[in-house]
């Protein structure tokens, strides 16, 4: 290991990873070292996503470079058009990702590749919409998107828009092997923009975008916004102006933006985790809302590419909406304004079935994904047809994309989007809630739940004991089919088999009678298992609503306890 230290500290251009590196040397911190040694972070189709430091396995300068250097030969070997198309670059407030942005265009650059950087903090979805917009060969994000301060990535788009993909994920896993056994060339940024290698995008480009949000059909409801009241966090992320812009357009005047979260400060002071979904996590914008007596409070994650809401009830109180009641919102919405027979919708395997229903129902065009939302978005755009263009799709964990401006999950548009639906309904006399009720008495109340259970790291890998002995009921409920996604197959109670058109995954899915339906999904960086729950209970006209809750509520709760006991 002493050899790969000394290496790395030669090629290290950063003094400061530098000294961290030497002090651990110094300290003999041999635990600490071989963790930092002994592999590379794994580029996959995510990108990077590790913790800021010094050494091969985190994230830092030399591992930006080095990634840089292989997307940009992978780029130039797949597409003869790579070095003129060029690549978006933005980044977004945490303490290096400004650093690690600015190597990435130094070591395109150096290669040739025209690169488009901005010129200052961007959300997510601002650079990923650049790509089809300057019809580039690819975007690269500098993010950690909701992940701990600790944490940066390196999120990369290829030339159509959307998240890559195999096989190009490993394609440039492969460069960036060799790039780390290579000298590493950089080409300073003013020279760059001497040679015409280096276009500064300034606030014309942000204006672009948010120019084609507010032109998109699908984001001008305009009724009766200024009824509406809207609190607003950027959870310290670099939402914020867009944000309140994008609203301010669509004439929401009664917009509170909670101030101690507003502006991008990468150590996330006011909250344990800046993500949403996290307990706590949306304490000050609904206190925010209670300030100002507002009907929705909402937020976007630091990267701005999620969004989430809470929602007043009628005692006064906000009750935070889950991924799936949003999605269920916008699917029910979207396809009532636009003429559904014409219209693509899709979600994920471990998404509520509640979407499917509904699109069925009015005649659109449905399809799942497995999790993550590259393939929701790639899968779009294979899928859709002149008779049936691709309209909406979100995942659980608070993602949204509303038509194709940005082929990946967009927390701007969504927001605007959520409080155009919300207006409406005022408009008419309804509140969210009353819109939600009615879709479970039309479709059944569908709710759904997640559980991540522990595993023994040294038994065998529970998917395939689960294969050897499937289960023939779960919680009392007997198994309909089982989707095993591992074998791409389809297997009925009666033994009949279909094949599933997705892409191998250590995923089953049994669906159970009454609608029920569990997903188990091993996790692939630790001993765990997540599984996801849904319960759908029947709804006449004549229940009363809070009834019907209680019984979903409790036929979750035997399900959760009976299927984690049977593990």
């Amino acid at each position: 290991m002493n050899n790969e230290i000394t290496r790395w500290l030669q090629r290290d251009p950063d003094p400061k990873s530098r000294q961290e590196l030497q002090q651990l040397v110094a300290d003999n911190a041999t635990v600490e070292l071989a963790d930092r040694f002994n592999g590379r972070l794994e580029f996959g189709t995510a990108g990077l996503r590790g913790v800021v430091g010094a050494g091969p396995n985190r994230m830092n300068r030399l591992v930006i470079q080095e990634t840089a250097t292989g997307l940009g030969q992978y780029l130039l070997r797949t597409d003869s058009t790579a070095a003129h198309k060029g690549v978006v670059i933005g980044y977004d407030g945490r303490p290096d990702s400004r650093q690690f942005a600015h190597d990435t265009a130094a070591a395109l650059a150096a290669q040739g590749i025209k690169v488009y950087l901005t010129t200052k903090v961007a959300a997510t979805p601002i650079v990923a919409f650049g790509v089809k917009h300057l019809h580039t060969a690819a975007a690269v994000v500098v993010t950690a998107s909701h992940n701990p301060p600790a944490y940066n990535g390196f999120k990369v788009y290829w030339n159509n828009g959307a998240q890559i993909i195999p096989p190009h994920d490993a394609g440039i896993a492969a460069e960036i092997d060799k790039a780390t056994q290579s000298d590493i060339h950089l080409m300073d940024l003013a020279e760059a923009e001497e040679k015409g290698l280096l276009v500064w995008l300034d606030d014309a480009y942000y204006q672009d975008y948010r120019q084609a949000i507010n032109t998109n059909p699908l984001l001008n409801n305009h009724h009766n916004p200024q009824d509406i009241s809207i609190a607003y966090t950027a959870m310290h992320g670099v939402g914020a102006d867009m944000a309140e812009t994008l609203l301010a357009d669509a004439g929401f005047e009664h917009v509170y933006s909670v101030a101690a979260q507003r502006e991008p400060d990468g150590a996330f002071p006011t909250v344990k985790f800046p993500n949403p979904e996290e307990s706590g996590a949306m304490d000050l914008v609904i206190a925010e809302a209670k300030q100002h007596g507002a009907m929705l409070a909402c937020a976007n994650d630091p990267d701005a590419d999620r969004f989430a809401v809470a929602v007043r009830r009628n005692d006064g109180e906000y009750q935070m909406l889950t991924g799936d009641q949003v999605g269920t919102l916008f699917g029910y919405y979207l396809l009532n304004h636009v003429q559904a027979s014409t219209r693509l919708v899709g979600n994920t395997i471990v998404s509520s079935t509640l979407l499917g229903k509904i699109a069925t129902a009015l005649g659109a065009q449905y399809y799942q994904t497995l999790t993550g939302f590259k393939w929701l978005t790639n899968v779009a755009m294979d899928r859709q047809t002149v008779d049936h263009q691709f309209l909406f799709a979100y995942e659980e964990a608070l993602g949204y994309t509303i038509g194709n401006t940005v082929w990946d999950k967009d927390g701007l548009s969504a927001l605007v989007a959520f409080a155009q639906l919300t207006a409406e309904l005022s408009a008419n006399g309804q509140t969210v809630w009353d819109q939600l009720e009615a879709i479970y008495r039309e479709y059944g109340l569908y709710i759904n739940a997640q559980r991540s259970i522990a595993l023994d790291p040294t038994a065998a890998p529970i998917g395939d004991l689960l294969r050897a002995t499937p289960p023939q009921a779960i919680a009392g409920l007997a198994i309909h089919s089982t989707e095993d996604f591992k074998t791409s197959l389809r297997i009925f109670a009666d033994g009949s088999v279909e094949a599933i058109d997705l892409p191998v995954s250590d995923v089953l899915i049994y669906h159970l009678e009454d609608g029920a339906r569990v997903v188990v999904r091993p996790s692939g960086t630790e001993p765990k298992l997540k599984c996801y729950y849904e319960v759908v209970e029947p709804m006449s006209q004549e229940d009363i609503f809070e009834h019907a809750q209680l019984r979903a509520r409790e036929a979750m709760d035997r399900l959760i306890t009976q299927h984690q006991a049977s593990l």
